[in-house]
């Protein structure tokens, strides 16, 4: 079972930017699929974007496309987002769970989240 640490949430204003992290542990982490989903308040959640083990592929929401940045670490275990020209709607708990790419799917464990707000 992964562990998950989701960090580098705040609160920006529209037009600026976050760089979000994860650290994973319990698991071989360059053999696992991971993504990134959230939470905005009162929806349910949705996939943002995914990255397959290696790194070598990506996938992202029409909704970020452009703007966000997915990457990951396999030397360090840890998965990134890197979210660019951010809007109101952008505002949420964002998540980092284990997927199963190129099925926008998680699978096992979440973390507790890190919360980002877009203020306009």
């Amino acid at each position: 079972q992964v562990q998950l640490v989701e960090s580098g949430g705040g609160l920006v204003q529209a037009g600026g930017s976050l760089r979000l992290s994860c650290a994973a542990s319990g698991h071989t982490f360059s053999i696992i699929h991971m993504g990134w989903f959230r939470q905005a308040p009162g929806k349910e959640r949705e996939f943002v974007a995914g990255i397959s083990s290696s790194g070598a592929s990506t996938d992202y929401a029409d909704s970020v496309k452009g703007r966000f940045t997915i990457s990951r670490d396999n030397t360090k275990n840890t998965l990134d987002l890197q979210m660019n020209s951010l809007k109101p709607e952008d505002t949420g708990v964002y998540y980092c769970p284990r997927t199963l790419y190129p099925r926008r799917a998680p699978i096992g464990s979440w973390g507790q989240g890190t919360e980002v707000t877009v203020s306009s």
